[in-house]
């Protein structure tokens, strides 16, 4: 099973949460981005339809897989 981390940081002037390099919006508190992030980490988790999905890779050569509905990552916050 893969993981997805989540980070509480300072960021534009208030906190956002991060996950890689990517931020959220900015919220006014800690608290408030610490709240949003274990939210999106309940949604990144829960299962969802078995589906086509097609990418692209760093190379630029495209796939097509099925990807399961129940394969999804653990999701924790690091507050």
């Amino acid at each position: 099973m893969s993981e997805v981390k989540y980070e509480i940081v300072e960021h534009d002037g208030g906190w956002a949460y991060r996950v890689g390099g990517t931020y959220s919006e900015t919220f006014a508190s800690h608290d408030a981005a610490s709240r949003a992030a274990h939210a999106a980490a309940r949604e990144q988790e829960r299962p969802g339809a078995t589906t086509s999905i097609e990418y692209e890779d760093e190379k630029g050569r495209w796939h097509a897989e099925v990807s399961s509905g129940d394969d999804r990552p653990q999701a924790d916050v690091d507050d």
